[in-house]
């Protein structure tokens, strides 16, 4: 139970890590070479903003300073981003709560219950992830396969990939909590039998009964005939 525990929370936390690397990163979307003419420098764009880089290892960052500008999906998706983070940071909080391993959070029964619900926070977590990455992604794809798109195309990038990685694991990490604990729940307890004060009486019984037996062997039955009191 303590080694599922903890394994459900590396999980879980090395997901929220993940998640939180792919909302700061700027790599959610790189130009595409196969319609770039010029290959010695790229753009590559994330939800806060907008870099270019060239050949020659220099990088320039424009910073989305307005909110009111941005596309719909890109607002969308720092919204489900933002609520990723926050669900997993109280996530942890209630996990390091509800662990057997740690000396708060009063008895197991409680322990149990901040455990489950810190693992449908985690769960919760990793489906706003997954729902941001895969927002983002749907709108490239759907861009790049268009063809009366005459802008620039754009492809996935690696902060999308990360951002799945660390749903998948929140999501893992946050069900291998709630089965923990249901399958701790589940498990029979040993029952015990009182027999009451007779049991000693009878024992005692049943060894003075069986040492007599063992001194004397039984005698045969005496017959009488109906004359035997006259």
């Amino acid at each position: 139970m303590l080694v599922i525990q903890i394994l459900a929370f590396i999980f879980c936390f090395g997901g929220i890590g993940a998640v939180i690397a792919a909302t700061v990163s700027n790599e959610w979307k790189v130009t595409s070479r196969a319609t770039s003419v010029i290959t010695a420098t790229w753009v590559f764009q994330g939800l806060w903003m907008n870099c270019a880089g060239n050949a020659l290892g220099a990088f320039h960052c424009r910073p989305n300073f307005t909110l009111f500008r941005l596309e719909g999906y890109i607002q969308a998706c720092r919204g489900l981003m933002i609520a990723a983070v926050s669900l997993g940071f109280f996530g942890s909080i209630f996990a390091l709560v509800g662990m057997k391993c740690t000396k708060v959070g009063g008895s197991d029964q409680t322990k149990a219950k901040v455990a489950c619900l810190a693992g449908t926070i985690f769960i919760l977590s990793g489906l706003c992830s997954m729902a941001g990455c895969s927002l983002y992604a749907n709108r490239i794809t759907s861009e790049f396969f268009d063809p009366t798109f005459i802008a620039q195309k754009y492809e996935l990038g690696a902060a999308l990939f990360i951002g799945w990685a660390g749903a998948s694991l929140c999501i893992i990490g946050g069900s291998i909590f709630c089965f923990s604990i249901a399958e701790n729940s589940k498990s029979p307890r040993m029952g015990y039998t009182y027999n009451g004060a007779t049991s000693v009486m009878s024992s005692r019984t049943k060894v003075h009964n069986s040492a007599t037996d063992f001194k004397s062997p039984k005698a045969p039955p005496k017959h009488f005939d109906k004359n035997a009191y006259v």
